[in-house]
């Protein structure tokens, strides 16, 4: 097994995962547009197997887990054929993973997973999550998953993730050890948290409402599509009962009886191709469903400087307090009415001792102070400009992927169509011969 702090690792895809032109063009795309890690290593999430053992509550339960292959593709290309190496891993060891990076590399885009229950279902999809269909298009989802991370110019580069690829065993001790789940408390909560920023980068405010449209768009879409499967898995059923009327019409003709029987086969056939078009449908609304959930990516980023950029108006506006206490207890006017300012009315005011060691405390926190506004504006700067440049990424990959997408959908409907009319034209003929 290769050291996990080896460079010399890449990830592609399999293209043969699936017949839809589609996603192996999307796959190829990311190949091409891949780091020295893509480059280097070709990867698979190969099958999915369904087991049975016994959960932390020592409760027997029934979970699926995930062959991941790789190989170096430098082999391949010299025309050895390497063993590959391959490991097992549950969908909860995915989610560890993309929780990991999301707190490592907050300003990052991070790709999602697929869905973990089947949403926006038409009523003949089953919304099991041990359903083989489902299992089936989730495992693509992983598999296109690591290839997205893979891809990325930052997330690429990172040893956990090759940790994920390469150990079966022991990652997930490697992945605590960083101490992000810690940070990932606090940053949740802070993220929960009502806070309203005073200067709000105008891009990004623009970019979390249009990851709000996004969202609802597609959602829309999902919606519709659910909607317009149902309508056309019965109007496709419907056609069965031609073939049931022409077959039993044909039993009473003599003349016409076989014209009538092949058009009823015709029509069989017709009625059911639909349950091949409609799983074909479904890795198309699988690739909506993943910008769907992008779009939730987009605006976790988007919120997370906004978290940065309240830090640090927190920060400013501490120090600028800290520095207008100085000046009031220096010149003893107190300009803002505080509890301090009453409580020296009242009992009096401080003597010299006492007032010169709170300069100096106050000295001591300004400085602390301003070293942290300097640390906050050069954290917020750096976030924006990494964050800015990723979400640029992400646009330009958004922009290519749907595009490609919706024109092989509408491609598939064409070819749909003109299957519909082929046999109807089939008929015609059996008609012509009776």
């Amino acid at each position: 097994m290769a050291d996990s702090g080896s460079e010399d690792i890449a990830v592609i895809g399999n293209t043969d995962l699936t017949p839809l032109e589609s996603e192996n063009n999307l796959k190829n795309t990311m190949v091409e547009k891949g780091t020295s890690l893509l480059k280097k290593m070709e990867i698979s999430v190969a099958e999915a197997e369904k087991r049975t053992g016994k959960n932390a509550v020592n409760m027997q339960e029934t979970y699926t887990v995930y062959l991941i292959e790789t190989r170096p593709v430098d082999a391949a290309s010299e025309g050895t054929n390497p063993v590959l190496d391959s490991l097992w891993k549950r969908y909860s060891e995915f989610e560890l993973l993309r929780n990991y990076l999301l707190v490592t590399y907050p300003f990052a885009v991070v790709p999602p997973l697929p869905e973990k229950r089947a949403e926006f279902v038409w009523h003949k999809l089953s919304a099991d999550n041990m359903d083989p269909d489902f299992v089936e298009r989730r495992r693509v989802g992983l598999e296109n998953f690591l290839l997205r991370v893979a891809s990325h110019p930052v997330l690429s580069s990172d040893k956990i993730f090759y940790l994920f690829l390469t150990e079966e065993n022991g990652w997930k001790e490697t992945v605590f050890e960083t101490g992000f789940q810690a940070k990932a408390d606090s940053r949740l909560k802070a993220l929960n948290a009502t806070f309203r920023v005073k200067n709000p980068d105008k891009r990004f405010a623009e970019m979390k409402h249009y990851g709000d449209e996004l969202q609802s768009v597609i959602s829309q879409l999902l919606r519709v599509r659910a909607r317009a499967a149902d309508r056309l898995y019965g109007v496709y059923k419907v056609h069965g009962n031609y073939g049931r009327v022409f077959s039993e019409w044909s039993a009473i003709e003599k003349e016409m009886g076989d014209g009538l029987q092949s058009a009823g086969h015709h029509m069989d056939a017709y009625a059911a191709s639909v349950d091949d078009i409609l799983e074909e449908e479904e890795h198309y609304a699988d690739q909506l469903k993943e910008y769907l959930f992008y779009a939730d990516a987009l605006r976790t980023v988007c919120r997370k400087h906004e978290l940065t950029q309240y830090e640090l108006e927190m920060a400013v506006q501490d120090l600028t307090s800290k520095k207008q206490q100085r000046e009031e207890l220096a010149t003893g006017t107190i300009r803002t009415f505080s509890l301090k300012g009453m409580t020296s009315k009242l009992f009096g005011q401080e003597t010299p001792e006492q007032r010169e060691a709170k300069l100096k405390m106050l000295e001591t926190q300004i400085e602390e102070g301003e070293e942290q506004v300097k640390e906050r504006n050069a954290e917020c700067d750096e976030f924006v400009k990494s964050a800015w440049v990723d979400i640029e990424r992400f646009k330009e990959q958004k922009d290519h992927d749907l595009r490609e997408s919706l024109i092989s959908y509408a491609i598939m409907q064409i070819s749909m169509c003109k299957k519909g009319i082929q046999v109807w034209n089939n008929a015609k003929e059996c008609f012509n011969k009776m």
